[in-house]
């Protein structure tokens, strides 16, 4: 089995959360206008209920089992042996959580509304379990993983404008948002023989694996708390139309969070390698550059899409959804902030067996989340759920780097941040002149002023003779040279 290099799997991994990018710039304006407010709102409240009880299915097995795949991989008898132990609970997992959905689904007269869209959404979640992705991403499989994901939203975006034509088709749309989300997982049931045997060659050992699965459930539990509950309450408390505009909202920030830490999907294997075979300089080498990277990206998206909230609302959904506007500008810090708490608690703390911290951290922001969502939504509607969600990201980075005290100088010196805040202040200033002076179709003021904004952030990076961005325009260059 070829373990390719973390160049490579970040190139693939970028490709992936850019195609996360690129396929909501492609179906969100369409959606948007075709299924209006309260269409959104419906498809994303079914989206956020099934979300917590696949978070019960999957038991924290997607990250523990990243770990514990990675630790063992290069012993196909191990790693066979593993794999079917981790599966086997899966499976018992999700018929448990599936057996509760079904009874919430009687009982649970919001749910029982909308029955057929909460059982198309439930398919995901045993997709999902048949899926086994924490076997790919602990192999490193990233070629295979970016290539079934692409195929698959766009075989979701050719159904989505053949089907969905109306409002009344928000349920076509759950069932084809199940197909471009969760559809690979079959084939990655198919193709995961070449991997591992599913013949049974011993004594299971269940016992070892529950303490940790139950560690990293309790941790997905609370960010589920304060990614999905916000949601949740909103419908309770609101109805479907802040639950659109919120959601709205939240898309962009998801595009943006899922770009800025597709290295740390990348990267947790790989650590995880390391911390097994104690190399503890190649551990904080890595580390140094992540921490780098999320910063040097991190804080250009904040400021730009705050800068430009409002046409990126008008553009991806409509003027109908300028409301959004507010919570959006409110989340886009929570960017940067779970940027860096991915390094400090995914890549850090749970390579190093200390995943009891990162889920003290998640419960501290689950707690400020919930309480400070019942205080706020009443009176500030949608943007009362983004401060709180502002709220507890932001304590859940000061509580692990509190854990991480000691590494935390080291990892700052191996931050460019003069440069990237001199960088980002030029930046700003162009993007501004550009705002107030550009008279354009919504469309090309975004296209424009992004290429003023991060054409002048990059070029300062560049006179400024920033390592990172030297580095990586000096790999393109060489790939381009060698291709010509």
């Amino acid at each position: 089995m070829k373990i390719r290099s973390i160049k490579f799997n970040f190139i693939m991994n970028g490709i992936l959360a850019a195609s996360t990018i690129i396929f909501p710039l492609i179906t969100f304006p369409y959606i948007s206008r075709v299924l209006l407010v309260e269409g959104n709102g419906k498809v994303a409240f079914a989206s956020s209920v099934i979300n917590y009880f696949s978070m019960i299915a999957s038991l924290g097995i997607p990250t523990y089992g990243i770990r514990a795949c990675a630790k063992v991989r290069g012993d196909k008898e191990k790693l066979s042996h593993t794999v079917q132990e981790l599966l086997i609970i899966n499976i018992v997992t999700t018929a448990i959580s599936l057996a509760a959905f079904l009874v919430s689904l009687a009982v649970i007269p919001e749910f029982y509304a909308e029955k057929e869209l909460m059982l198309i959404n439930a398919v995901s979640m045993i997709l999902s379990t048949l899926g086994v992705t924490w076997l790919y991403n602990a192999l490193e499989q990233y070629a295979y993983i970016t290539v079934c994901s692409m195929a698959f939203k766009v075989l979701g975006i050719a159904l989505m404008f053949l089907c969905v034509r109306g409002p009344e088709d928000y349920i076509v749309y759950g069932a084809v948002s199940v197909v471009a989300g969760s559809g690979s997982y079959l084939l990655n049931l198919i193709n995961m023989r070449k991997y591992v045997s599913l013949k049974k060659t011993g004594k299971y050992d269940f016992r070892q694996h529950i303490k940790p699965i139950l560690i990293f459930f309790t941790m997905s539990a609370a960010i589920n708390v304060y990614t999905n509950l916000d949601i949740v309450m909103l419908q309770f408390m609101k109805g479907d139309a802040a639950v659109g505009y919120y959601n709205t909202a939240i898309k962009i920030k998801t595009i943006l969070t899922t770009l800025l830490t597709s290295l740390g999907t990348v990267l947790l294997p790989r650590l995880s390698y390391y911390t097994q075979m104690g190399n503890e300089d190649a551990f904080r080498k890595t580390i140094g550059k992540a921490a780098n990277f999320v910063v040097l990206a991190g804080v250009p998206l904040m400021i730009y899409f705050s800068m430009f909230a409002e046409e990126c609302i008008v553009f991806l959904a409509s003027e109908e959804f300028l409301r959004s506007t507010v919570s959006m500008i409110i989340l886009m810090p929570t960017v940067l902030l779970i940027g860096l708490s991915n390094i400090t608690g995914i890549q850090v703390l749970t390579p190093k067996n200390q995943e009891k911290k990162v889920l003290c951290s998640i419960l501290w922001g689950a707690a400020i989340d919930f309480l400070l969502n019942l205080l706020l939504i009443p009176h500030y509607n949608e943007a009362g759920a983004a401060a709180a969600t502002l709220a507890a990201e932001l304590a859940v980075l000061v509580i692990q780097c509190i854990y991480l005290k000691a590494l935390i100088p080291g990892i700052i010196r191996e931050i460019s941040l003069r440069k990237m805040l001199a960088a980002a202040a030029l930046a700003t200033a162009a993007g501004a002149a550009a705002k107030l002076n550009l008279d354009l179709n919504v469309f090309f003021v975004l296209v424009v002023s992004a290429c003023v904004y991060f054409g002048v952030y990059g070029a300062a990076l560049l006179i400024t003779r920033e390592k990172l961005v030297c580095e990586v325009t000096g790999a393109v260059i060489r790939c381009i040279k060698k291709g010509s």
